[in-house]
């Protein structure tokens, strides 16, 4: 069996029930929105996302989950739609996991407003229903996301991302979304316990192990659906990266500096980086790290009893530091 299906196992049912009702959550009388909301349900990626969040839940409950556990799961799918059809807005990408992006098949305008759409049912789905504790948990991941987007930008035009600013832009950025999955399976069964924020605690170190991993696809050789180097020449400052600046002579770090800012179109050049950035040790530091972070997470959850749930958590953790793409 695939590690996935085996992650989704003890959870397969509530993931064969969400998927009608996400479908439902997305409905509108706009035939357009219609259309493109169909194409986006179709082309849905692992949805590690509700995972989290159902598999909390069960761990907490002896097995059990409850509409407010749907509907969690149900927001924070539409809330991480909504920022990826906006990203590859901002991005100008035109594929998204193999298909054409909403903003390439309809342009612009209409996938921001879909964007737009998509984070406004997420929203109203938690107040119709007066799940303002659920509410409170997306809108502060929302916030980090946006924040931690803005902060990666505004560090970008200078290259002078310390360690402690990169942690705090990925915790933003990706490890916030899977904060909000577990600590809303948490809330959704055991609102107001202490279980709340230990489960943000364990999903925001999976999100940083999760990051950290994908920074290291960049120097690797895989075919992982992006080429390697494209963090190199978006100028996006990785953990290799960043120790590798920190621990060469300042004349390497003027050509490196140099080749990020002046040079990341030239292939060769990029190329020289990635085998710089190996040879410095950037990429055993980057994985030491993510390994750390991937033991505190599991230490968080072995304080839970031993369950089915317990064991597909723990294998999530694993399969986040050893997938290949």
């Amino acid at each position: 069996m695939k590690i996935v299906a085996q992650i989704k196992e003890p959870v397969s049912q509530e993931m064969e029930l969400f998927e009608t009702k996400f479908r439902e959550a997305m409905s509108s009388k706009v035939a357009l929105l219609n259309r493109i909301t169909y194409y986006i349900v179709n082309r849905k990626g692992k949805q590690m996302r509700p995972m989290f969040v159902f598999l909390t839940a069960k761990l907490l409950s002896d097995g059990e989950v409850n509409d407010r556990t749907y509907r969690g799961a149900a927001v924070i799918e539409l809330i991480h739609t909504a920022t990826l059809v906006h990203d590859d807005v901002v991005d100008e990408s035109g594929k998204r996991r193999g298909f054409f992006s909403i903003n390439a098949l309809w342009k612009n305008k209409i996938a921001v407003l879909v964007g737009d759409y998509l984070l406004s049912k997420g929203l109203l789905l938690s107040i119709d229903n007066e799940d303002f504790d659920l509410l409170k948990i997306i809108s502060v991941a929302v916030r980090e996301m946006s924040e931690g987007e803005l902060l990666q930008i505004e560090k970008a035009r200078r290259l002078d991302i310390t360690e402690e600013v990169y942690y705090d832009i990925i915790r933003q950025k990706t490890a916030t979304l899977i904060a909000a999955c577990c600590s809303l399976g948490a809330c959704s069964v055991k609102p107001e316990s202490s279980d709340v924020e230990n489960f943000r605690e364990f999903g925001e170190l999976c999100g940083m192990a999760f990051q950290i991993k994908d920074d290291l696809f960049d120097y690797g050789e895989a075919k992982i659906g992006k080429p390697t180097g494209i963090d190199i020449k978006e100028q996006k400052m990785t953990l290799p990266l960043i120790y590798t600046l920190n621990n060469c002579s300042k004349a390497e770090k003027r050509w490196l500096i140099n080749s990020v800012k002046n040079h990341n179109k030239d292939k060769k050049r990029v190329k020289e980086v990635i085998a710089f950035v190996k040879d410095c040790g950037g990429l055993e530091y980057a994985v030491e790290k993510m390994l750390e972070f991937k033991e505190r997470a599991l230490a968080l959850l072995m304080a839970y009893p031993e369950s089915e749930y317990r064991s597909s958590l723990e294998l999530m953790v694993n399969y986040v530091v050893d997938r290949k793409k």
